[in-house]
């Protein structure tokens, strides 16, 4: 037995001599670079492009397999100009494996790699060429390759390492002239085999001109590659990106989790995602923390994740927390979103309070879905939000131009909660800001369709209930219909419409029916002097592009009839009665501001205003008290806040009569109002009322002579018919 192991190594001995002795004298003998005219020549020849082989090529045959070559380049396509260089390629196998059929190769090593891809205007790239075979081999050839490749075992496959080292690509898109660069690429692996951890390290530059990036970007993992079992994966990745993208500088985003796809299952582990960034004065930054993350076919779940967001300004800061489970169908492409939560704060001297907040749901759950369609996107969102109980319905159609179609209904919402307030500004600056130019651009693209309904809606201080409103936008116009609503005791219809095609012009057709005056113009624009309930129509259009320039352009129609109220500020039928039994005494006109303890009552008043370049003008003023008719004409220069308005007023003579005759027989006094909204000033012409009441002093002195003539002529002439 020991005889034929003895033999037996001999043999193999002989053998590995034999062969080593072969080696070298092939390794002493050939010269790889003497076929280097040939090999370019053939490049030549077959694809038409200039090969360059500046340095020598070095082969290593025993124990490995190589090849080492030097600096190379090839030409662009029938021409001289360079597509790629390389500045050195190192590749390696190991000998013994391959008599078994193990493909190891010790070493890929690739450095200074430069190569430029270009899409020209028609459409074709600089290597169409390339990507063409030159020869095509007959059905029987590739049959019988087929055949034999079948008939022999899998080669396994095996790489000791990959070091790839300055490796620059470039791509350039002439048509839209958009250029991207990768540089300065490095990559390091560990051993690559199948069904074994491969060791990732990756580092690179990216620069882009269309969308704008210049980031630095660094990948470490352990990939994972098994595909007798069809499973792919890394595990321990740690992904680092930072630099600038779009308007987004001093970008830093990090990605780390495991990935796992073992046939059609992929499973997201550990998913931890951090970004930070400044978008002009602002900071923005997010967390996204996902457990767990399942991919069975098109069929999606997840455990709860939780997206942190929180955005900077100067003034003030933003935060929001999102948790939700994920659970949806990706290739009917719909999502939907179980225990939805949402939690968002503010705090910065400019909201009210220095602080908002809200919560979602406000009360019970929330739930949604989210449906995908090729360039359609469909949300819907029902439960609690921002303390409110909302139901959302938001279709989105063809991404590159969005048409949006929307149905919302809501208990309840504040929108002044989540406002800044209001500061008082010097008179010259709030001035200045009411001719700054709006910027009504955004909706010459708007194209919406939907419908908006709140059970109690509060904004801008006015308190609405049962809103009900439809819009609709296309081509820069903007309709408003219904515009309905309940409020201050009374109703609102009526329509809104806003045209931006040219010069912002504005149209507002409204009817409030029942409403009570006082509290609605002192919530809308702090005017405290008018009171009553009743009707007012408004048919008014304008145009400008700023606040002012919009006021001094009205024009159009305004009507009012109120019942049981008040004009505050003035007792006009007191103030008559303190100077009736004081004639020629005082000033014959007497001017005053208004005094908030004092009003003047009436139980009907009527007017219709028509409004020329902002002024309202009216001369059919007419408002009853059981004391006192008022009636009267003049203007309300609402682009300048002020009033100019002579009221002819007339006390009742007695108390007879007074449920509404228009006969009263008594005084007649104008009385003035000028001046702005904040400082009204009444001025009563007693002077006139002097005359008037001597002019019925001497009518009816007149009176009293004539009715005593007309006595003594009676008697007479009785007397002569006796």
């Amino acid at each position: 037995m020991n005889k034929y192991i003895k033999y037996t190594l001999i043999l193999v001995g002989a053998v590995f001599v034999i062969t080593a002795a072969a080696l070298a004298y092939i390794a002493a003998t050939f010269n790889p670079n003497d076929y280097k005219f040939k090999i370019i020549q053939l490049v030549q020849e077959k694809k038409q492009r200039t090969l360059k082989l500046d340095g020598d090529i070095k082969l290593t045959l025993f124990p490995n397999i190589g090849a080492n070559i030097g600096r190379v380049s090839i030409s662009e396509f029938q021409s001289k100009q360079d597509f790629a260089t390389v500045e050195n390629v190192q590749v390696s196998l190991a000998l013994l494996p391959l008599f078994s059929k193990q493909v190891v190769v010790n070493q890929v090593a690739i450095n200074g790699l430069n190569a430029k891809l270009i899409k020209y205007k028609n459409g074709k790239t600089n290597i169409d060429d390339l990507l063409s075979a030159d020869e095509k081999k007959d059905e029987a050839t590739k049959a019988e390759a087929v055949k034999s490749e079948s008939a022999s075992p899998p080669v396994a496959f095996d790489i000791a390492a990959v070091s790839l080292h300055n490796l620059s690509f470039s791509y350039l898109d002439e048509k839209s002239a958009a250029q991207y660069e990768v540089n300065k690429l490095n990559l390091k692996t560990g051993r690559i085999a199948f069904g074994v951890p491969i060791k990732l390290e990756l580092d690179a530059l990216i620069k882009a001109n269309k969308p704008k990036l210049n980031l630095t970007t660094k990948v470490q993992g352990n990939l994972l590659l098994n595909p007798e079992i069809e499973q792919y994966g890394m595990q321990d990745v740690n992904v680092q990106v930072n630099g600038n993208a779009l308007d987004i500088s001093n970008l830093a985003l990090q990605v780390k989790g495991n990935f796992n796809q073992l046939k059609q299952d992929l499973t997201v582990d550990k998913l931890l995602l951090t970004f930070a960034g400044t978008q002009a004065k602002n900071s923005l930054s997010a967390n996204l923390d996902a457990p767990k993350l399942y991919l069975n076919g098109g069929q999606l779940s997840s455990e709860k994740f939780i997206l942190d967001l929180e955005m900077a300004q100067p003034l003030q800061k933003f935060q929001a927390k999102l948790a939700t489970t994920v659970n949806g169908n990706l290739e009917k492409k719909i999502i939907n979103l179980a225990d939805l939560t949402l939690k968002v704060s503010g705090a910065g001297d400019a909201l009210p309070n220095k602080a908002v907040s809200g919560e979602m749901p406000h009360k019970g759950t929330m739930k949604g879905s989210i449906h995908m369609q090729g360039d359609s996107l469909q949300i819907k969102l029902a439960g609690g939000m921002l303390q409110s109980q909302v139901k959302i319905q938001v279709a989105v159609n063809n991404f590159a131009q969005p048409a949006i179609k929307f149905d919302i209904e809501a208990d309840q919402f504040d929108v002044d909660a989540y406002l800044p307030k209001a500061e008082s500004a010097a008179p010259t600056t709030e001035a200045a800001s009411l001719d700054e130019p709006l910027d009504l651009s955004v909706l010459k693209s708007l194209n919406l369709d939907g419908r908006l309904r709140v059970g109690a809606f509060k904004a801008a201080n006015l308190k609405i209930a049962k809103m009900d409103i439809g819009v609709k936008a296309k081509q820069g116009i903007v309709d408003v219909s219904p515009l309905a609503a309940i409020l201050y005791q009374g109703s609102v219809n009526g329509s809104l419409r806003i045209n931006v095609q040219a010069a912002p012009e504005i149209t507002i057709k409204q009817k409030l029916s029942g409403i009570n005056i006082a509290p609605l113009l002192k919530d809308m624009a702090d005017f405290d002097t008018l009171m009553g309930r009743g009707d007012v129509t408004l048919d008014l259009q304008t145009q400008g592009n700023s606040v002012n320039a919009l006021k001094k352009s009205l024009n159009g129609n305004m009507a009012l009839l109120l019942k049981d109220g008040a004009i505050k500020g003035i007792n006009i039928a007191k103030k008559i009665r303190d100077v009736q039994g004081k004639f020629g005494k005082g000033s014959a006109a007497q001017t005053e501001s208004a005094n908030k303890e004092e009003q003047t009552d009436f139980s009907e008043m009527k007017a219709s205003f028509k409004v020329t370049q902002s002024v309202a003008h009216n001369d059919d003023l007419l408002m009853k008290s059981p004391l006192l008719r008022l009636s009267g004409v003049g203007d309300i220069d609402i682009g300048n806040d002020s009033i100019n308005y002579l009221a002819r007023a007339t006390l009742a003579k007695t108390l007879e009569g007074q449920g509404g005759s228009d006969q009263v027989g008594g005084l007649t006094v104008p009385v003035r109002l000028s001046g702005p909204f904040t400082n009204l000033k009444y001025k009563l012409e007693f002077g006139s009322m002097v005359s008037e009441a001597t002019k019925q002093k001497i009518e009816a002195k007149k009176e009293e002579i004539k009715t005593e003539i007309q006595d003594k002529l009676k008697s007479k002439l009785k007397g002569l018919f006796k």
